[in-house]
Formats: C-alpha cells, sequence, structure tokens
C-alpha cells in the first residue's frame, strides 16, 4: 500500500530465494521464478515468510479472554491457566501421558490449526516503466488460542499478516470466513487476528477447538516433533521429525528459536510444532533451503511469546481505514535495524530523519534525531511497520508513541508523547 514515506519492503523477499555465504534461504512463502536483491536485514536466514501459493505455481509460504474451549479440550482437572492481565492461554500439567500414535495425535490437533489466505496489493513494475498496482494472493497456517464472547483468536506470523488487503481463514472443515488483525509485533514475527463468533457457523464451531500450550522450556534435543500447516496451500498436512536443537538464533526476529527437522514448507508459517503429546512448543516460522542443507526449520518457542501473545489478544481488533481518510504522522523516517542498532548504539525502530512542519509529531514535540519504538503498544522496528499501523488510524485521532530521544551523551531516553493525526499533504 502506499503512503507518505520513503522505506525498504520485506516484499522484495517473497519474489526470490536468497543467497549469502554459500548458502541458500527460503522463506516459507517465496514466489521462486525471480531473482531481486536480497534485503540488507536479512542474513544467513530469510523468516519463513507464509505467502505461499499464488496460482497454481507459485510458491508463496479484548478484550477479556474467557476459558471457552472447543470440542475435545483437556478437562479441567488435567490443565491450568496461566494469566497475565485478562487474557488466557490454554497449557497442560505433567501429568498427561504421551502418545506414540502420530495419526492420533493429528488428529486431535488439526482441529486447532486453521489455513489463512492474505490478499494484499502490490506495487509493481509494468512493461512501459511505469508502477502500478497488483493483487497478490499468499497462503499461510495459524493455530487457535483462544475464544472471547464474541470473537475466535488466532496467532500467526506476522509475515503472514503483513500487507494484507484481506485475511481468510479456513477451518478442519474447509468452511472459510473473513478475518481481522487484533494485533502485530514485527520484531518477534508474531501476530493475533480474530474471526466474529458470529460469521461462524454452529457446525463449524462444533469441530474446532483450542489448542493446548506446552512448556517450551522443558523441550529436550532428540525429542519428537510434529509439525501441521497448509504446505504450499493445499490445506493442513503433517510431517514429523525431533527437536535439532533449542536456543537458536535468526537476524531479523528477536528471541532464540527451535530448531526441527521435520519438514516445513511454504504454507507452514503460523502452524504449530507439537511435542508427542499433541501439545503446542513452537510456531513454525523458518527453514533453510540449500542443496547442501536438508531439515533446518525454526519455531518460536511458545513459551517464549507467551506474554507478548497475550498483549496482541487484548488489543482492540483492527479496521483499515480508507486510504483518503488514514492519518498522517508528519515525518520522514530511516530503519533502524539490528545491524545499525548495534554499529551506532541506537534503538531499533524508526529513526526521523525530517519532521514535517504543521504535522501532528511537529505538534507533539518530536525532534529529529529521535527513534520511533512502538505505537500504540506495537512495537515498531521500521518503515514497514509503522506504516501498517497507521492504516488503522483516521485523521484527526490520537495515538500514543513510544519514543527514543537521544541525550548530548549520546545515551537515549524512553518518552511516551501523544499525537494527534494529521492530513497527508500528498492527498
Amino acid at each position: 500500500m502506499e503512503n507518505q514515506y520513503t522505506y525498504y519492503t520485506p516484499d522484495d523477499d517473497n519474489q526470490n530465494y536468497n543467497e549469502q555465504g554459500g548458502y541458500q534461504y527460503q522463506p516459507h512463502n517465496e514466489k521462486p521464478p525471480k531473482k531481486k536483491k536480497t534485503p540488507h536485514w536479512v542474513k544467513a536466514v530469510c523468516l519463513g515468510l507464509a505467502f505461499g501459493v499464488a496460482a497454481s505455481a507459485a510458491f508463496q509460504t479484548s478484550n477479556l479472554v474467557s476459558d471457552k474451549v472447543f470440542g475435545t479440550s483437556a478437562s479441567k482437572s488435567s490443565e491450568k491457566v496461566s494469566t497475565v492481565d485478562s487474557a488466557k492461554l490454554t497449557t497442560s500439567s505433567d501429568s498427561s501421558s504421551a502418545s506414540s500414535d502420530i495419526s492420533k495425535v493429528a488428529s486431535n490437533v488439526m482441529p486447532s490449526v486453521v489455513s489463512i489466505t492474505n490478499l494484499s496489493v502490490q506495487q509493481v513494475q509494468n512493461f512501459f516503466g511505469g508502477v502500478q498496482e497488483q493483487e497478490s494472493k499468499s497462503v499461510g497456517s495459524g493455530i487457535i488460542i483462544s475464544q472471547t464472547d464474541t470473537e475466535l483468536l488466532v496467532v500467526t506470523n506476522n509475515h503472514v499478516v503483513e500487507g494484507n488487503k484481506t485475511l481468510t481463514v479456513s477451518f478442519v472443515d474447509n468452511k472459510s470466513v473473513e478475518a481481522k488483525v487484533k494485533g502485530t509485533d514485527s520484531s518477534r514475527d508474531l501476530a493475533v487476528i480474530a474471526i466474529k463468533l458470529s460469521d461462524i457457523k454452529d457446525s463449524t464451531l462444533k469441530k474446532i477447538k483450542v489448542a493446548t500450550l506446552a512448556d517450551s522450556k522443558k523441550v529436550t534435543v532428540g525429542e519428537t516433533t510434529i509439525a501441521i500447516g497448509n504446505a504450499l496451500g493445499y490445506g493442513q498436512s503433517v510431517t514429523t521429525g525431533i527437536v535439532s536443537a533449542t536456543g537458536r538464533t535468526l537476524d531479523g526476529v528477536s528471541g532464540t528459536l527451535i530448531q526441527t527437522d521435520a519438514a516445513i514448507n511454504p504454507g507452514n508459517s503460523g502452524g504449530a510444532l507439537l511435542n508427542a503429546k499433541g501439545e503446542v512448543i513452537g510456531i513454525n516460522t523458518a527453514k533453510v533451503a540449500t542443496d547442501a542443507v536438508e531439515g533446518m526449520g525454526y519455531a518460536i518457542p511458545i513459551s517464549n511469546a507467551s506474554n507478548a501473545i497475550k498483549n496482541l489478544m487484548n488489543q482492540k481488533t483492527k479496521t483499515k481505514v480508507a486510504k483518503n481518510k488514514q492519518g498522517y504522522l508528519g515525518i520522514a523516517g530511516v530503519d533502524v535495524t539490528s545491524d545499525s542498532a548495534e554499529m551506532y548504539n541506537m534503538p531499533v525502530g524508526v529513526y526521523v530523519s525530517e519532521v514535517i512542519s504543521g504535522g501532528g509529531a511537529k505538534k507533539a514535540g518530536i525532534t529529529k534525531g529521535t527513534v520511533i519504538t512502538q505505537l500504540e503498544g506495537t512495537t515498531i522496528d521500521g518503515m514497514t511497520a509503522l506504516s501498517e499501523e497507521l492504516q488503522y488510524y483516521k485523521i484527526g485521532e490520537k495515538v500514543k508513541l513510544t519514543i527514543q530521544v537521544p541525550s548530548l551523551q549520546g545515551e537515549y531516553k524512553e518518552k511516551t508523547v501523544e499525537v494527534t493525526l494529521g492530513t497527508n499533504p500528498e492527498q
């Protein structure tokens, strides 16, 4: 989508394989035919971008939350609830026994995993050198994690929902409904989307259920893993393997990851990585793809992400504002990547390179050199994330920005400011 900023867009990742240092890494949602320059923020590993299959040959991979559980979820005697603020996630107890029958585990968990289709609009260069908008369809996966009185909540990857025009969720019975973004965290590659219960047929509600989450801190190398997701956009499929390693790190993703040799294919992003009990230990997010490497997939540990997920679950469900009514912050910015942040001792976010006269940022006292790190509690790690968030707010609406202000000594001090969004002068 167009906006008033000039910034790098990660959609470049969705067009090609990346090559660095003799290794080639494949996001879960790539379209292989065209090669483009690898983005500077992607080093050795490309996120498993869940944009899954475009056409038939292109690969593309609150609110008070109640403790309602669908279908055949674990009984109250065998589960406990972990809460932060008002959000709740269902977790298992140590008393549940593991099953060696993978088919039974898969059958039990399939109702908790969904397929996600992202219809987005991208700008492409035409034959005459001009730029035109083109619709692009991509796919990913998600995990049902909770239900409120009015919504069903699904966790997935941020890159699965990024840039969406519309989001469609398909359940185990192949029935599909529209979903809305509730919250995103680009730095952790996490997102929570919501589906209105009123949009889901009773017959579907009887077949789906909330996933049971494990304590991923207890995961050990060598234990069985089961991956379920919308591989290649063909619908849910199951692969198995083991935990190859824990504590792995990847450029572009905050925190550590679980490495597995269970096959992770385009469309698996946002899907479930399970233990032998059928409990979610991670959210599949990336893989390594090269002739020299086989069986290296990565998942976000569910316990490490639980606080971030619960924060996203409790955000207000977002509805996009018409382009001509979207609020304007009034700055020009530059991405501060993790590499830049380390090199220049700066926080990751958006460096304000210019403050537009008469804009909301100027009136709020934001100055050149400030780094924007959050908008209404959502992590901002670059201009793409900032633009994504601003499209949910109208002209004249007030938003809270978390900013880092530099001192004369070169240190940064965190501050929260309220900005009244203005009109884009170019509109």
